[in-house]
């Protein structure tokens, strides 16, 4: 935006005059002009056109215009930082106990105040008031950093400074004293996009730099700097931001700014900006006039594109109960929103997410999403086994998303494979369903078969029916592996099974044991699929008890059958280097036996 300058002015071209700059800035000075002094203001730097203002009405030329809230709201000192603390407690302590390294690497994800902490650290170094950790914020150097025109602090962009001959014209400007501060500090953005003879040139200096001169480095990709820089460099990692942290920020400014907001709102800010501050700020900003007045859910939502979590949560729902009818018309819905669906799929993964968690540790602490209790509602209705093979399938469809047609009929392709596919369990539907049909198929296929030919060998007996008799109760803690493999249990529920021994077995009760490190096995949902199958098994009423002991018997059907397994892979393995063959081609090729693999062909 133009300078708001009074209305006597005239307009200079050219060389005239004698112009006298201040050494930090090139955009104000002063005209000397018969013998007087003008304050000019330069518009144009290449041709040198500028303005002439009188004196007297130079009131106005210092006016601003609007500042962007990532620039105003930009942290003047350590207090105002928003997270990092373990980097400014490091920083902090230094500081104050003028134990200071020369070089400083600050690297992370864009946003997160890698520059700005460079500068105040710059800053708490020259600060008139001396070196500590508070700058005071109110003498010249602490205001000519924040304004960016201290002479002492050399803010360089590598991505535009990379030649080798500009690095070795700032070493070689290393050696001179500062002008007006303690130190001079060399403030090197992007130090990754330096070439290799940048970084030569700078290795040096960077080692052994004179006693007046610090270095601060900031990079968002660390992996590409050489080793030889980084062991000259206290690394700091900034993380990424937590969302909490960042709605908490962006609340704290609309309430200084006197804005409203709904509650929500900034919390669909803080999860678009991905853990970067300047990025929430930025969304802010659009954010701001786009709702005008207000900052609601929904238009936040809608400026940022996000997609509803109604949509998710119903189709969930639908999942659960197998409604094959609602989960198309939720889809349709979605699409006359015109959504992202890679977007959709990554909510629903997070949502599964959740719920996985709240599944495994119900007594999570309290979610602050508005969705939270339906989300908790969910977890407590939807299956474990489920969820994970939802969350399963979701992976495999984002990944496969883009070879679909169009992203619409890949998100369909999705959730109608989550609908088709279900954790085969104990006396489900779906195998009694199979069962039925077989014996019903079963005469059918008999009034084909021609009767036998005299003489024809007599056909194989037909397999022995299933067992109907209930098995022997009680039961031996011997007789438990054998007991597993006879239930039918699958996934989770099989894992916990095989994972327990058997302590007491007597009346209505069957008691099992567990290591510490299964414990999560021992969900309600899991515990009540293994207690029916063994209700089924023994055909009698079966209170099912579980323990979470610290010592348990290694005998463990599963620790039973990965013995086997390995007593299997080491026979192979034996077997195939006593092979002549196989020591035929060793010695021939001199080559040794990377890995025997053992696959079951029954």
């Amino acid at each position: 935006m133009a300078p708001i300058v009074p209305e006597e002015w005239h307009q200079q071209r050219g060389r005239r005059g004698r112009i006298r700059q201040y050494p930090t800035c090139n955009q104000r000075g002063l005209w000397r002009r018969r013998e007087r002094l003008w304050p000019i203001v330069v518009l144009s730097l290449p041709d040198l056109r500028f303005w002439v203002v009188r004196p007297d009405k130079a009131k106005g030329i210092e006016k601003m215009g609007y500042q962007v809230l990532a620039r105003k709201w930009r942290p003047r000192d350590f207090r105002q930082m928003v997270g990092q603390g373990h980097v400014l407690r490091a920083l902090s302590n230094a500081l104050d106990k003028n134990t200071l390294h020369h070089a400083f690497l600050f690297t992370g994800t864009r946003g997160v105040g890698k520059t700005t902490l460079a500068r105040i650290l710059a800053k708490c170094l020259n600060c008139e008031a001396g070196v500590s950790s508070t700058p005071c914020g109110e003498c010249g150097v602490c205001r000519e950093v924040d304004e960016g025109r201290f002479v002492d602090l050399i803010e360089v962009d590598a991505a535009s400074k990379a030649k080798v001959d500009e690095t070795r014209d700032l070493m070689d400007n290393a050696q001179y004293l500062p002008a007006r501060g303690r130190y001079k500090v060399y403030l090197i953005d992007e130090v990754h996009m330096f070439s290799g003879h940048s970084f030569n040139a700078l290795l040096k200096t960077l080692e052994e730099p004179p006693p007046h001169v610090k270095f601060l480095l900031a990079t968002t990709e660390p992996k590409k700097l050489p080793i030889t820089v980084l062991s000259r460099c206290l690394q700091f990692n900034l993380k990424r931001l937590p969302i909490d942290e960042i709605a908490g920020q962006l609340e704290h400014i609309l309430e200084s700014e006197g804005i409203a907001w709904e509650p929500g709102a900034m919390r669909l800010i803080a999860v678009a900006a991905d853990g970067s501050m300047r990025d929430a700020l930025s969304l802010l900003e659009q954010a701001i006039p786009y709702c005008d007045g207000k900052l609601g859910i929904s238009d936040v939502r809608a400026m940022l594109g996000t997609v509803d979590r109604t949509h998710i949560r119903m189709i969930l729902k639908a999942l659960a109960a197998g409604d094959g009818k609602a989960l198309m018309a939720r889809v349709a819905a979605m699409a006359a929103e015109v959504v992202d669906f890679d977007d959709a799929l990554r909510e629903l993964l997070g949502v599964l997410q959740r719920i996985a968690i709240l599944q495994v540790i119900p007594d999570t602490p309290r979610d602050p999403d508005p969705d939270a209790e339906e989300i908790a509602a969910l977890a407590r209705e939807m299956d474990p086994e489920d969820v994970q093979l939802y969350y399963q399938i979701g992976l495999m469809g984002r990944r496969d998303l883009p070879l679909a047609p169009d992203p619409k009929s890949g998100f369909e392709m999705t959730v109608l494979r989550m609908l088709a596919f279900r954790p085969a369990e104990a006396g489900s539907a779906i195998r009694g369903e199979k069962k039925a049909n077989a014996g019903n198929a079963a005469p059918t296929q008999r009034a084909r078969t021609p009767a036998p030919q005299a003489g024809a060998p007599p056909s194989p007996s037909a397999p022995a029916p299933a067992r109907t008799a209930p098995a022997p109760f009680p039961a031996s803690p011997e007789a438990w592996p054998r007991i597993v493999a006879e239930l039918e249990l699958g996934g989770m529920a099989r894992e916990l099974a095989g994972n327990c021994t058997l302590t007491e077995c007597k009346g209505d009760i069957v008691r099992l044991c567990i290591a510490p490190a299964f414990r999560q096995l021992a969900g309600e949902n899991i515990r009540g699929q293994l207690e029916r199958s063994l209700c089924a098994y023994w055909k009698k009423h079966i209170r099912l008890g579980i323990e979470v002991a610290t010592t348990v018997d290694t005998q463990t059907p599963s620790a039973i059958r990965q013995g086997v397994e390995d007593k299997r892979q080491r026979a192979a393995e034996q077997a195939v280097g006593e092979d002549p063959n196989v020591r035929t081609l060793c010695a021939a090729f001199d080559a040794k036996i990377k890995k025997v693999i053992v696959r079951n062909h029954d």
